[in-house]
């Protein structure tokens, strides 16, 4: 298992090695949550590299990533643990079968052992005999009572299990919790994480992660192609373009050899980078008629 690196530098080159180019404040805060050993509440729009922060920890620091798609409606049972009933109720059968009264007598608290627990994500990041790197992705989606549920964890690092008791880890994670602000979180939460915000990366950074994930795409390509997808994040949408999209946008023109980017490649393209009907009219007319025509196109 790889050790953490031991500076704020050192962890950011190593993401670098990894494939995430991180921010100045990015390494800053990852390093402090490594070291700390304090999670951390990683908040911005949808598609800026939240997620892609956890894998590339847990690829730096070769650890498990353990992830907890959060969504609404998503209780303990599926994050924390449950018991397997049906498996309780055959121990229970094969008991009683053979021994009347006496026999639930004997078995009752044995069904409430580990043997019987199904371990969810929280559970199995807490119980893991390695450190591993624990994704709560998307906390907003959850309720307040959801998170009311994680305080044990965040502070603590353990969960109680009425049947059985504190469970503590034994090896300590890293937590990253990822937010897209779709609603405000409680204070209680926010105290016992560090905070980081990431937003759509400056124009200069964002053409190093294009150039980085599509070495084969030109660079004036790749550049214009940045240049052109802030000008669509500038437009009121309903959802502006990620990062995650400009990379499949340069894939595109990579694979479709396109040596300029004009109106008809644009027109042609567009459904990689913008996903609603409303938005591709407006981008279409706002971006898209200000590139230059293809040359003989009569356009």
């Amino acid at each position: 298992m790889s050790s953490a690196p031991a500076s704020v530098e050192a962890l950011a080159a190593g993401l670098r090695q990894v494939g995430y180019l991180p921010g100045s404040r990015t390494a800053l805060v990852s390093h402090l949550a490594v070291q700390l050993g304090k999670p951390v509440l990683v908040e911005g729009p949808a598609g800026v590299g939240k997620t892609e922060l956890a894998k590339a920890l847990a690829t730096l620091l070769d650890r498990e990533l353990v992830r907890l798609q959060c969504y609404e409606g998503l209780d303990e049972a599926k994050a924390l643990y449950e018991w397997n009933y049906r498996k309780q109720l055959l121990r229970i059968q094969a008991q009683s079968a053979g021994e009347g009264t006496a026999g639930w007598d004997a078995v009752q608290d044995d069904v409430f052992g580990e043997e019987f627990l199904l371990e969810r994500p929280l559970l199995r990041a807490i119980a893991s005999e390695k450190p591993v790197v624990l994704l709560i992705d998307e906390i907003d989606k959850t309720d307040q009572e959801f998170e009311a549920m994680l305080l044990e964890l965040l502070s603590d690092f353990q969960i109680t299990i009425p049947e059985l008791g504190r469970v503590e880890a034994t090896t300590q994670p890293v937590v990253l919790l990822t937010s897209n602000n779709a609603r405000e979180l409680t204070e209680a939460l926010k105290r016992r994480c560090l905070y980081l915000w990431l937003d759509y990366p400056e124009l200069d950074r964002e053409l190093e992660i294009v150039r980085e994930r599509v070495p084969g795409l030109s660079a004036t390509i790749a550049r214009r192609l940045v240049e052109v997808v802030a000008e669509i994040r500038a437009l009121d949408l309903k959802k502006p373009p990620s990062i995650a999209e400009s990379i499949d946008w340069a894939r595109a023109l990579l694979l479709l050899g396109a040596d300029d980017l004009d109106q008809e490649v644009f027109r042609d393209t567009l459904s990689v980078l913008v996903k609603h009907r409303t938005d591709l009219d407006l981008v279409a007319e706002r971006v898209g008629l200000r590139l230059p025509a293809r040359a003989g196109s009569g356009d």
